[in-house]
């Protein structure tokens, strides 16, 4: 059975939404380009304090960058959350705040009103390893990431990729069966370092296209957001992410339908137990 999920009538209006974003390669510069108009339309649509946003991301521009995120040759050796963060700040006279810094599950965010409570958190990282990390934190109910309301997820390979919008089981998302199940929940394997973390990043921009094509992050971080943004304006969804394939040109929505996250979860033990 489907279910329309319903978002808190205080988490809408009352005041600024705290967003957190981990990485701004392909998907996170993509994401963090777009949420300004999501900051702006709030505004516009009663929210009188929009978002207040927090990149988090250590690495650094390299040449091969260049080719697919909006970065230019000036840029590169620095840090990639700096450089966004100063950007949108600058256009769009913002306050946004960036972060050195690699997502740790132990680690605290340096700024003190993003150590208790963090409404939206969007990762766009590349690794399982990260998404590891990400899911011990988030699922928890101790800890400095113990109170996250919705975690959004973004991930591709070259020519395909998948947004999930979940609650981490934690301090403040009680268990329930229409709980939004988070990505690692509904696709364990996004997070099996045992598979290993595939190749190391090429110095070649070909090899780079390879592996990721050019618009993929575009089409995902615009569907995320736009998804999102329901959420935050009428306060109701009937989907909490969806696949889309560059190949067929086909996207297709995730329903909210606990039924087949149960048969998702009795197929992966059947699997496990096998193994």
């Amino acid at each position: 059975m489907k279910f329309t999920h319903v978002l808190s009538e205080d988490r809408r209006y009352r005041r600024t939404l705290r967003v957190l974003l981990i990485g701004c390669g392909g998907n996170g510069s993509a994401v963090l380009f777009g949420l300004p108009y999501l900051h702006h339309a709030l505004i516009a649509w009663g929210n009188p304090w929009g978002i207040d946003v927090t990149v988090m991301d250590a690495d650094t521009v390299s040449p091969t960058n260049c080719v697919r995120q909006p970065f230019g040759v000036a840029d590169v050796g620095q840090n990639k959350a700096a450089i966004l963060v100063n950007r949108i700040n600058m256009f769009h006279g913002l306050t946004w705040r960036s972060e050195d810094a690699f997502f740790s599950r132990e680690r605290r965010n340096g700024y003190s009103s993003y150590e208790t409570e963090l409404d939206i958190v969007i990762s766009c990282v590349d690794t399982r390893g990260a998404r590891r990390e990400i899911h011990g934190a988030f699922n928890n109910k101790t800890g400095p990431w113990r109170q996250i309301r919705y975690w959004l997820d973004l991930g591709n390979n070259a020519s395909s990729g998948q947004f999930v919008l979940g609650q981490p089981l934690n301090d403040i998302n009680r268990a329930s069966r229409t709980r939004l199940r988070t990505v690692t929940e509904l696709f364990p394997s996004i997070m099996d370092t045992s598979q290993g973390e595939g190749t190391l990043p090429s110095c070649s921009a070909a090899e780079a296209l390879e592996r990721q094509e050019p618009f993929i992050n575009n089409v995902l971080a615009s569907s995320a957001l736009a998804m999102l943004t329901r959420l935050l304006r009428y306060g109701t969804l009937d989907h909490h992410g969806a696949f889309y394939n560059a190949v067929t040109g086909r996207s297709v929505p995730m329903p909210i339908d606990p039924e087949l996250w149960e048969k998702q979860a009795r197929q992966l033990r059947r699997r496990v137990k096998a193994a």
